[in-house]
């Protein structure tokens, strides 16, 4: 059984993270850290969590666990994977977004070309059960070649945009994103916070692929309305091909093959829980099996952030930008200065 801990508990993601191993057979949470004593407290006596700590170095050290999720802002997450690595910890789950802008990207590159630490960012989406099903129904070949991609989300592309760059990812497996042409606006996502998940309000991309194949990307207040109540609800990704298509919303989904249609609903709650579990499960695969390589693992999420980078480094530059770029640094602060007509973001 393996032993698993979390970082950063409260009335946050983590319990989704948490509620997961309901659903896991091969590992248990036996420990949880938080910095503060009243959320760390409350979490751990709901979930039964006896081990609980305020240092999670010190959880390292004393628990030894073989997967750790990071719950943290973007800021420390280098920190805590190095902390990790001395502590000789097997695994960890990493909670999007990986990274905000270039100085944070570069040094987790840094670290991902050395580093024997397995590591996958926590896009749960992917091994949801129905869109894990239709991901695999098109890469059959039901709909025939993939001719275009479009994914759209509700918050920018620090909350949920990496989402949605993941969702093409995997409808387009082994391809490399070669080209983007961005656009940006709005800066009331790039004032400060405590979560710091910094980003325009709203973008739009074209990324060109190595084949020729085409995504479409909307993250943001321009982005299709296409959920329920709350900008959280409103991820959908479609893709067409030259038999038909699909499409899934975190509520709905539909598959055309030939002129025949399929289609049906689901909820969003039900499918997210055995998607989280299932993606530690992907994660204990790996642990067992260095073949075995998670589908979310870290490298895959740097190609995603670097499109990100793309965007912005488009978008400011007013053309389209060849991929992987080597990003300039301070890209939040230039966005906040030309997306306020010089003005601070905050102002």
């Amino acid at each position: 059984m393996y032993k698993c801990a979390i970082i950063g508990v409260g009335p946050n993601r983590a319990r989704g993270l948490a509620e997961a191993y309901q659903h896991i057979d091969r590992g248990r949470l036996v420990a949880v850290s938080a910095r503060t004593a009243e959320h760390l407290s409350a979490f751990a006596d709901e979930f039964g969590v006896e081990a609980r700590y305020v240092d999670y170095r010190e959880m390292f050290e004393r628990e030894q666990p073989d997967l750790v999720h990071v719950n943290t802002p973007p800021t420390v997450r280098l920190e805590v994977l190095k902390a990790a690595q001395d502590a000789g910890v097997g695994a960890l789950i990493v909670e999007k977004p990986l990274a905000i802008e270039g100085e944070d990207y570069r040094a987790l590159a840094a670290f991902a070309a050395t580093t024997s630490l397995k590591v996958a960012i926590n896009h749960q989406l992917h091994f949801h059960p129905r869109r894990f099903e239709l991901q695999q129904r098109v890469q059959d070949g039901q709909i025939g070649d993939v001719l275009s991609v479009e994914a759209s989300c509700g918050m920018n592309l620090a909350y949920q945009g990496t989402h949605s760059l993941q969702a093409i990812g995997a409808f387009l497996p082994g391809r490399r994103p070669v080209q983007v042409f961005g656009q940006v606006s709005g800066t009331s996502g790039l004032v400060d916070t405590p979560r710091k998940h910094f980003a325009p309000d709203s973008a739009q991309a074209v990324i060109s692929f190595d084949d020729q194949v085409q995504a479409h990307l909307q993250s943001g207040e321009t982005a299709p309305k296409v959920g329920r109540e709350g900008i959280h609800t409103h991820k959908r990704v479609a893709v067409h091909g030259t038999r038909g298509y699909i499409h899934w919303t975190m509520w709905s989904w539909e598959i055309g093959i030939d002129g025949r249609i399929e289609a049906g609903q689901h909820e969003y709650p039900a499918e997210d829980i055995l998607g989280q579990a299932r993606m530690s499960e992907a994660m204990f695969d790996w642990l067992e099996e260095d073949n075995s390589i998670h589908p979310l693992h870290l490298e895959s999420a740097l190609t995603d952030f670097n499109t990100v980078l793309g965007i912005y480094v488009s978008a400011l530059e007013r053309r389209p930008v060849c991929l992987p770029v080597d990003p300039p640094d301070r890209l939040i602060d230039r966005l906040r200065h030309e997306l306020s007509g010089g003005h601070s973001a905050s102002e």
